[in-house]
Order: structure tokens, then sequence, then C-alpha cells
């Protein structure tokens, strides 16, 4: 990742040149956005320019808004090659030491949004920023279902390709509400942290802040994000009654294929693999082109799957399976009871040879013969997909399959799939889906002849 902080300033003559050093400590490189200053912010800006640190700037000849001065922040982070911008005000409220905060919530979330939420109760807080704080939150959280509390801060870190509609942002204070509210309709993922803020005695103050007018804007914003709402909401339903009808006419396809090509037919080898690369086909078509996603698949050692081996992959979503599928058509899935037994796609799963995890006495036996024709495991060792998709304790079944096999294993990641098909959900949600096949762990391999206990926490690291 490569990070810098933009720092919007109008008027800031008095704060600008401390908050810029204090950012130095924590990020090497700031861009400053004179927003058309007309006290000694520019010379200030100028004197901190003569320091040989890596400081850029923007000027406007006359002020155009927080909105604006952000929008042009963020096209020159990305002219830089910037992967992530730290947005902090310019008048002080904010400790430049909260900065390692944000940064280290990238580790779960570097491709989305991180909010540093102030505490409102403080007793500092002026009473007027508490209530357009509730109110805006009131508000975003009608429109997204995402209760964020504090969608008023200014002191984020953004994944700069995360960004989307940079060119409908409205260019003053609700600019940053707009921001968040297209990206929680773009799927983009919007987490929070704790930070600190300090608020000078009134008389310090410098607000550019209009009550009457802003509120005004504001208001109207809200009101054409609200419509918005409704057509996006509209949307996702539209998206998930499409792919759920999709799925039905699929599984039903394959159920067709399997009873005239298995059932009728002979239950041969040749037909079982030619069922196998048909559903394979399916699965990459349909991974590849659920509405409102994207699918992006890494295999950057270039694994071939053409030899036997255990596949193990972290748990978010039902449509986990269909990624899994598109691997390779040689392969054997262990599933659930209620999913061999799913009135829905039970049949496809069982001319497919997927194998119930409960039939454990003649599972062994069952899979070395299909091992012994061509094909690899795949299992969830996770078992139970949580919630939030952090990924669960590994159990040992998978890694003692495979130590009884003699299987190599092949660890495969998949993101973002339970942010488009959360646990409990019923619809669809935009959002980008990844899968990676990570290096082949060889059993012959001088580390590759631990105990399957000790393979499983070997593994869970990986992730």
């Amino acid at each position: 990742m490569k990070i810098c902080a933009i720092i919007p300033t109008y008027n800031n003559g008095k704060t600008v040149g401390q908050v810029v050093k204090n950012v130095w400590q924590y990020v090497d490189d700031v861009i400053v956005v004179d927003d058309g200053s007309t006290d000694d912010t520019a010379e200030v800006i100028s004197s901190l320019a003569t320091t040989r640190r890596h400081l850029y700037r923007v000027t406007f000849p006359e002020n155009r808004g927080k909105g604006d001065a952000l929008v042009a922040g963020f096209m020159r982070a990305k002219e830089l090659d910037f992967t992530h911008a730290i947005t902090i005000d310019a008048d002080g409220q904010h400790f430049a030491d909260d900065i390692p905060v944000l940064v280290s919530a990238l580790t779960d979330n570097d491709e989305g949004i991180i909010v540093g939420c102030r505490n409102l109760s403080e007793d500092n807080m002026p009473r007027g920023n508490t209530f357009a704080n509730k109110f805006s939150n009131f508000w975003f959280r009608l429109q997204t279902g995402i209760n964020l509390p504090d969608t008023q801060s200014g002191y984020r870190i953004y994944s700069l390709s995360a960004l989307k509609g940079l060119s409908l942002v409205t260019s003053r204070y609700e600019a940053e509400l707009e921001l968040l509210v297209f990206a929680a309709w773009s799927g983009v993922s919007l987490t929070h942290v704790p930070v600190r803020v300090y608020y000078p005695p009134q008389e310090e103050r410098v607000s550019h802040f209009r009550p009457i007018y802003d509120f005004a804007r504001i208001s109207i914003l809200n009101t054409l994000l609200c419509v918005g709402a409704l057509f996006f909401g509209l949307r996702q339903w539209i998206y998930t009654i499409f792919s759920f009808c999709y799925f039905l006419c699929l599984a039903i396809e394959m159920t067709l294929i399997g009873f005239f090509l298995i059932t009728l037919g002979s239950n041969t080898d040749e037909h079982k693999r030619r069922y196998h690369n048909i559903l394979c086909r399916r699965a990459r078509f349909t991974i590849h082109h659920v509405p409102g996603t994207t699918f992006t698949y890494s295999n950057p050692n270039n694994e071939s799957f053409d030899k036997p081996a255990m596949i193990v992959c972290n748990h978010q979503s039902h449509i986990d399976l269909m990624a899994i599928m598109m691997l390779t058509p040689r392969l054997i899935i262990l599933t659930k009871d209620w999913v061999w037994h799913n009135p829905f796609y039970g049949l496809v799963i069982r001319y497919a040879d997927f194998f119930p995890v409960s039939e454990t006495e003649q599972m062994t036996h069952n899979l070395q013969a299909m091992v012994e024709k061509g094909y690899s495991i795949m299992i969830f060792p996770e078992g139970t997909r949580s919630e939030d998709c952090h990924i669960r304790r590994f159990h040992r079944g998978a890694f003692y399959l495979a130590e009884q096999l003699n299987l190599d294993i092949i660890p495969v990641k998949i993101k973002g799939f339970g942010k488009v098909l959360p646990k409990k959900s019923w619809h669809l949600h935009p959002g980008k889906m990844s899968m990676e096949v990570m290096e082949r762990i060889r059993r012959d391999a001088p580390d590759g002849l631990v105990g399957y206990r000790e393979m499983t926490k070997k593994v869970r690291k990986l992730y």
C-alpha cells in the first residue's frame, strides 16, 4: 500500500502548519488543498514546502467548498499513484497520533473506507455539531441501512479504488456524507474506529459552517438521496429475484442433464467426467455474472489441479460453492447433510458424487476411490461461516483426511462473498468478489511431513 494524507484548508493559517508537521510524523506524503484562502495560509504552506519533505499543493483561486477540495485531493493522489488517502481537517481538532489506529484497521478493510469516529458525548463538543451529526447519522442509516456513529467526521482513510461518484459529489460540507452513501450503494465496506477530538475555546474556533444555508443544502441532498435509496433498493431486489430464477433454472438444467446422462444413460466414469465438465463451465460463467458484482480470479503459481490434492478454503457465503466448482472439473466437495439433501439442488450434488461429511465410516474408502480416478477433494475447514467474514478456527478433519489419503494441500482464499450475500440476508448486495489459489503445500516437501494437527495450525496462519 502507498498512503498519503490529504488536508483541505480554508483560512486556517494559524493551525495548518502544525497539522502538516504532526501528520509528517506518521505519513511521508501530504497533499494540501488550499481552497481559496484569504489569510496567510498560502504563505504558511509555502514555508513548509522548503523543508524537503513530500508536500504537494493544490490551490484554488477562490473558495469552492470542502467537497471540491476533497475531490481535487483525491484526483491528485491518484495521479501520484497512491492507493490510500487519509483525510484530516486543518483546524487542529484531530490528533495525528491516531493515524496508526486508522492504518491498522486496513488489515481487515484495505479496499473500503474507515471512518475515525469521535465521542459525541465529549464535554467540549459544540451542541450544534452534536445535533448535526445525529441528524446526518439518522439519514445515512435510512438511506443505506448501515449504522455509522459519526458520518460527519472528516478524519478518514479511503481506498482510492473504492471511491465512486466523484463527479457527483456536492461542493461543500454535505460532500462527506454523499461520499459515504455512494460508497455504501456500490458495496464498498465501511468500518469505523474510535479517535480523539479537540475543540478549542469558542473564541479561538475557526468555523465556516453556515447553519441556515448549509442545513438547507444538507436537507435537499438527503431528500434526493432518499429517493435514490428507493431506486437502489428496488434494483437490488430485482437483481436478487433474477439471480434466484437463474439459479433455479441452472439447478433444473443440471438435474435434467444428470438424469439423462447418468440415470437413463450409463453410470460410467466417462459420463461422470462429462457431468463434472458441464458443472464446472456453468459455475465459471455464473460466478462471473452475478448482477451488480465483479469477480477476479488469481492463480499466481499456475496451479493446474492435475495432481489430486486436498483443497481447503475459507467460508463466507452460500455462493462460495459456485466459485469452488469452477476451479477444476475433477473435484469432489464434502458438504453438510442439509446441502446434500437440499430439495432445490440436492440432486445436482448427488449426481456430482459430492459426499456428506456425516458418512465418516464409508467416506474415506469412497474418497480414496475418487482420488485414484484423479479427483481432488475440497472441504471448508471452518465448518460454519461467521457473520462478519472473519475466519474462524479451522477444524482438523480436512487435514486428517489429507494425511490419510496422502494428498497435498492447496489453500484457496476467497474475499467479498460474505459482503455480496451476507449470512442471514436474503438479497444480493453490490460488491467485489475475489478468489486466489495459493501455493500447493506438497506432502513430499521437507516441511510437508508435519502431522495433521500441526498442518491445521500452519494452514490457518496462511489466512
